[in-house]
């Protein structure tokens, strides 16, 4: 007898339909799974075998043939297991349930008990866009599913809950949609840090646009400290960039049943012995998503930047202009997004002392030069803001006044992120940062001030194209911050004066 059950996969961070066709026939006893599983899923036949046995069911004796469809797509992971099992048991007559807008999903225990499994969000998003109306899943993979919207959805624990539902004995509540809480995790304040006003509004600015930003400044000036901060004051996520970012992180099985749902933007921040798969993607047998793309919609921070290996630093110049990231592999090849803001710290020289009025650095001008010179110019022509965090004198570390909140902050940086969602509409760029060229011509238009503004910097400060496009989406931003619908020449100034830096002339 052959007994069709639906299910879904895994590709990447994208979830498809996967039909599991289980036939039972006479013969020697034999159980085979094709469709191009790999060893997880092949062991799927000892699971469901212990499985069966221990929910008090008999395990068919004969040959069983499960074909795992479409058969020229590679199988892997532990999800097939609820979908086999409950073909055969259907096939051998043990089930009786015909419902043809259902799915399973979910991995087994011996004991016949389910387990949560890792892409559940990319997989129930699938099966809606399939056509599947009622999903069955782990218990504890439930309130992810559930984000899908679209689905009922069935949390099940055991072997014997699923059957008893199938058969009309004890059916199964459905799950309610998951709703986070009205808190997030708390994040460390810009009230805690001692002046630094300048570096505050760089950073301001990068929320409200999404910019790329550089810190250059001596050891203890608080380079680390106001990157941590950052977080505080990005604008908050959108359904669809929560989505978005939580199938990247699903996959990657660092999803909770607590917390399904990313609410708070990323922020990630390997540490400068990562390798370049580590940074851009891959792995082996199938590539997986890397750091550039945990941080999508979020803050990539890379502290001490020139310690970072070169083969690393070079992985971010293409997904810093493209959004996405393509990773090639003999197995197959993946395509991530990673729509980032890059935040960068580093000391001015090796030893970090270099400019200090104490002249207290001991590298020789050729050991600063080659410390700097470790950072490509195509990379430094990407980043949008120069900041320099000088050393604090004493005064302003012995103020213990309260500086400003990062709720102020952030209520500026969400306005200016409202004037730019209403700009592009629900389909155009999410932020300045990623205006193309139709979205440069149409709101970044400068009068002849401006221009002459703009020409001037561009002759003495040998600006690229791309640096130039990069100066316009800043004043774009800044004119939002600002409340303005034209740009107006001290907005230009202002986005001019951050590309310029006495370590990296622009």
């Amino acid at each position: 007898m052959l007994c069709k059950v639906r299910s879904l996969g895994l590709q990447g961070i994208s979830g498809y339909e996967v039909t599991a066709e289980c036939d039972l026939a006479g013969g020697l006893p034999n159980f085979d799974i094709v469709g191009l599983p790999d060893t997880a899923v092949k062991e799927a036949r000892e699971r469901v075998r212990a499985a069966i046995k221990n929910s008090g069911y008999a395990f068919p004796v004969g040959r069983i043939t499960v074909n795992l469809a479409p058969a020229n797509r590679r199988k892997s992971g532990t999800v097939y297991d609820l979908p086999i099992l409950v073909g055969i048991l259907t096939a051998a007559g043990q089930l009786d349930w015909s419902d043809p807008d259902c799915a399973f999903v979910g991995e087994l225990s011996l004991s016949g008990t389910l387990r949560p499994v890792v892409g559940m969000l990319p997989m129930a998003l699938a099966a809606r866009a399939a056509g599947i109306r009622r999903l069955f899943v782990p218990a504890d993979s439930a309130s992810e599913a559930t984000l899908a919207q679209g689905l009922t959805v069935y949390p099940v624990e055991t072997v014997g809950q699923l059957a008893d539902h199938l058969a009309g004995r004890a059916p199964i509540d459905p799950a309610p949609v998951w709703q986070g809480g009205e808190e997030d995790l708390p994040l460390p304040d810009f009230a805690e840090v001692r002046g630094q006003g300048p570096v505050k509004r760089v950073l301001e600015i990068a929320a409200a646009g999404g910019h790329n930003v550089l810190l250059v400044g001596p050891p203890g000036s608080g380079k680390s400290m106001l990157a941590r901060r950052l977080p505080s004051i990005l604008p908050p996520m959108t359904r669809r960039e929560a989505l978005e970012t939580t199938q990247i992180h699903s996959v990657l099985g660092l999803t909770t049943k607590e917390r399904p749902l990313l609410t708070q933007r990323p922020f990630r921040s390997p540490h400068h012995t990562i390798s370049p798969g580590g940074m851009a993607g891959g792995g082996s047998p199938y590539p997986r998503p890397g750091e550039i793309s945990l941080a999508h919609h979020g803050v990539l921070f890379l502290d001490e930047l020139p310690e970072f290996h070169k083969d690393v630093i070079e992985v971010l110049r293409q997904p810093m202009e493209d959004g996405v990231i393509s990773v090639v592999r003999s197995a197959a090849t993946e395509t991530y997004p990673s729509r980032f803001l890059l935040l960068c710290a580093m000391n001015p020289c090796k030893c970090g002392w270099y400019g200090h009025p104490s002249g207290r650095c001991r590298c020789s001008p050729q050991q600063v030069k080659k410390y700097l010179g470790k950072l490509s110019g195509p990379l430094l022509d990407r980043i949008d803001l120069f900041a320099e965090v000088p050393a604090l004198e004493f005064e302003a570390l012995a103020d213990r006044s309260p500086g400003e909140p990062s709720s102020a902050i952030r209520a500026r940086v969400t306005q200016a992120r409202a004037i730019q969602t209403q700009r592009y509409g629900p389909e155009g760029p999410l932020c300045n940062a990623a205006m193309g060229q139709a979205e440069l011509r149409q709101y970044c238009a400068l009068d002849g001030e401006s221009q002459a503004l703009m020409k001037g910097a561009y002759e003495h400060m040998g600006l690229t194209a791309r640096s130039y496009d990069r100066i316009l989406r800043v004043a774009r931003t800044i004119a939002d911050l600002d409340g303005s619908q034209p740009l107006q020449p001290h907005h230009l100034a202002e986005a001019i004066q951050y590309r310029q830096s006495d370590y990296f002339p622009a």
